[in-house]
């Protein structure tokens, strides 16, 4: 009896012994894996984060329900309402997003509902360059747009403050808050570059205010034409049959 116990007792140290090493390599080999590069024919992920050595984020790619809760001034500032979109985001040493690659499409009513664009954004602002494409209601446009947005009110700024004007009572004072923010904050399309929803072809320039001047184009019949517009959008000059 005493000599089977003293049996099954270096059993169990051999047993002990033997798993104790198992779990050192195994720990080993992960430490010593993390510095490698790691090769992989095909992989499946839902969302991929790219990140500093002190663990800032730099890039991250998602699908569309792992996507990133907008950032701004370095902290999360609440789920993107309406998001569709999977892709890609950019981020600046802040921590603030300062670009993304984006695209979305399904079907609605029988029509199409697509997008997709790559855009850059200006610091503490979003995005004032990009080139997209929409589609919506059966029509399209795509192209180049570039946007002016204010130098001093941020982004973080403009949605602290219409916050707060939202839960204003209805009245004149409410009202006249959601003007000023506007005036302030609202960012103006300068230039346009592309095909707009009535098949044109065309260079679109505006002025600061967003307000068309310049308009070049060719329409979806042949026809090219030159106009020139005032700030109240009457044409002064064109061609050909300048005014």
């Amino acid at each position: 009896m005493q000599d089977k116990l003293e049996k099954e007792v270096r059993l169990l140290k051999t047993y002990a012994a033997v798993a104790t090493l198992a779990c050192v390599v195994l720990v080993f080999s992960a430490f010593t894996a993390q510095g490698r590069r790691q090769k992989f024919e095909e992989i499946d992920v839902e969302r991929i984060n790219v990140v500093e050595r002190d663990g800032k984020l730099k890039v991250v790619i998602s699908n569309r329900e792992r996507f990133p809760d907008l950032i701004l001034d370095g902290k999360a500032s609440g789920a993107r309402q309406g998001n569709t979109s999977a892709g890609l985001l950019f981020y600046n040493e802040k921590g603030d997003e300062s670009g993304a690659l984006l695209h979305s499409g399904f079907w609605k009513d029988g029509k199409a509902e697509a997008g997709a664009g790559f855009y850059l954004d200006q610091f503490n602002q979003d995005q004032i360059v990009g080139v997209n494409y929409i589609e919506s209601g059966g029509t399209r446009y795509a192209g180049l747009s570039v946007w002016d947005r204010p130098e001093t009110v941020s982004t973080a700024d403009f949605l602290k403050r219409r916050e707060a004007i939202g839960k204003m009572p209805e009245g004149a004072e409410k009202a006249e808050a959601q003007k000023k923010l506007r005036e302030e904050a609202s960012p103006a399309q300068r230039v346009f570059v592309g095909k707009s929803r009535d098949k044109n072809a065309g260079v679109f320039l505006y002025d600061a205010r967003g307000r068309t001047r310049i308009r070049m184009q060719v329409a979806a019949d042949g026809t090219p034409r030159l106009e020139f517009l005032d700030e109240t959008g009457r044409v002064t000059h064109s061609l050909p049959g300048g005014k």
